[in-house]
C-alpha cells in the first residue's frame, strides 16, 4: 500500500476517502484512485459518525464508546487534537456554525455545545436511545430521532428548550431536513416517511425494504439517496416527488453515503466490513459496483478531494459531513435517467429527464 503511494506522479494529491469501523476501534484512510488502504488511525473505542468543521479546516469524528471527539486535518490524516466528550454517537454543525448538536444513543442524552468553545449549552433528557440529527436551515431548531420511543423530538437552539415529541414508526433512525419536511428512515420496518414539523403530520413517504435506514442527498441536488440495511439496497429517490426511480440491490448492508466529484456513491457496507463504490451513471450492462476491504462494522464515511481543480466547497456541502441543511452546489446539466427494476418487480417508468 505505501508502495503505491511512493509511485505517485511527484506532487500529485490523491483523494481521501475516511472509514470509521466501529467494530475495530480504527478509521480506515483509503486512496480513493487506488482504492488501497494508506493509513489506519487507532481509536479508543467506537467510532461511529463523523462531521466537517463548519469552515471545513478539521474532520471530527466521534468515537462514542471511547467518549471522545478526534480533530482530524481532512487533507492528511494527521489527528490534530482529542477532545473528551460524553458517549458522542451522531453529531451535527447548525448550518451558521454556532452550535455543535450531538446525541447519545446509550445514554439517552441530547447536547447542545458552543462550536468554536465546545461548552456544554444544555443537557436535554428526551427519550430512549437518540440517533440522528437535522437542523433546519436557519440553524433555529434541530430535531433528533428516538430509536427506542418511535419519535423525533424538536428542540429550539435559541431558548434551549425541547419543543416537542411526535410518533412516527419503529425505531426511527436517519433523518434530513428536506424542502420544508423532515424525512425520517423507519428502520424497524421497510419504509421512510414525512414529518410537518409544523403541524406534526406524518406521511408515507416510499418503500425500500426492510431497515430502511437513512438518505442522503446528492451534492448536485439532482437527487436522493436512502439504503435499506436489511434487504441491502440503495434506492435513487426523485427529489420533488419522493418517488423511487432505481434501486441496486448491494449485498452486505449498505448505511452511510459519501459522494465523489465524478458522482460515484461511496457506501459503507456494516456487515461485510466493505465500503461498495456506485457510479450512478453507469449503463446496466456493466457491474454496478466495487467493494474495497476496510475493518470491521464500517459506518461513517468522508471523501475529501485533494486533487487540483476541485474546491474545498465541494467536500462542505457534502452530505455525511452535513445533515443536508446547508446549501448544495450548483445545478448542473439534466442528465436521463435509465429505467431499472423496482423492488417487488414494479416496472419503472421510462427514462426520462431528471431534474
Amino acid at each position: 500500500m505505501i508502495a503505491l503511494a511512493l509511485l505517485a506522479p511527484a506532487g500529485a494529491r490523491a483523494d481521501l476517502v475516511y472509514v470509521l469501523n466501529s467494530g475495530e476501534a480504527s478509521v480506515s484512510v483509503l486512496d480513493a484512485a487506488t482504492r488501497e488502504e494508506t493509513r489506519r488511525i487507532p481509536v479508543l473505542r467506537e467510532p461511529h459518525h463523523l462531521v466537517l468543521t463548519p469552515d471545513g479546516s478539521e474532520l471530527v469524528i466521534a468515537d462514542s464508546g471511547g467518549n471522545e471527539l478526534l480533530f482530524v486535518a481532512p487533507t492528511t490524516g494527521e489527528v490534530l487534537r482529542r477532545v473528551r466528550i460524553s458517549n458522542p454517537y451522531h453529531l451535527e454543525f447548525s448550518p451558521d456554525g454556532r452550535f455543535l448538536a450531538v446525541a447519545s444513543l446509550r445514554r439517552d442524552q441530547v447536547d447542545l455545545y458552543d462550536a468554536a468553545t465546545l461548552e456544554l449549552l444544555q443537557r436535554f433528557r428526551p427519550g430512549d436511545m437518540p440517533s440522528h440529527i437535522a437542523f433546519t436551515p436557519d440553524s433555529k431548531r434541530f430535531f433528533v430521532t428516538l430509536q427506542g420511543d418511535r419519535s423525533v423530538a424538536a428542540f429550539d437552539t435559541e431558548t434551549r428548550t425541547q419543543l416537542w415529541t411526535a410518533e412516527v414508526g419503529k425505531d426511527p433512525a436517519g433523518i434530513i431536513w428536506h424542502r420544508g419536511r423532515l424525512i425520517v428512515g423507519i428502520m424497524g420496518a421497510d419504509h421512510f416517511v414525512t414529518l410537518d414539523p409544523e403541524t406534526r403530520e406524518v406521511r408515507p413517504a416510499f418503500t425500500l425494504g426492510r431497515g430502511a435506514h437513512t438518505i442522503f442527498p446528492s451534492p448536485d441536488g439532482r437527487a436522493l439517496y436512502a439504503t435499506s440495511r436489511v434487504d441491502s439496497r440503495l434506492a435513487e429517490v426523485d427529489p420533488e416527488t419522493l418517488q423511487v426511480r432505481r434501486v441496486w440491490n448491494v449485498p452486505g448492508g449498505p448505511d452511510c453515503l459519501t459522494f465523489d466529484p465524478e458522482g460515484r456513491i461511496w457506501m459503507t457496507l456494516r456487515w461485510s466490513g466493505r465500503v461498495a463504490v456506485l457510479d450512478p451513471a453507469r449503463p446496466d450492462a456493466q457491474p454496478a459496483f466495487e467493494t474495497v476491504r476496510v475493518g470491521r462494522s464500517p459506518h461513517g464515511i468522508f471523501f475529501k478531494p485533494r486533487r487540483e481543480g476541485v474546491g474545498g466547497d465541494f467536500a462542505q456541502a457534502m452530505p455525511g459531513a452535513v445533515s443536508g441543511t446547508r446549501p448544495l452546489s450548483a445545478p448542473v446539466p439534466p442528465r436521463t435517467v435509465p429505467a431499472a427494476p423496482l423492488p417487488g418487480g414494479a416496472t419503472p417508468a421510462a427514462a426520462r429527464p431528471a431534474p
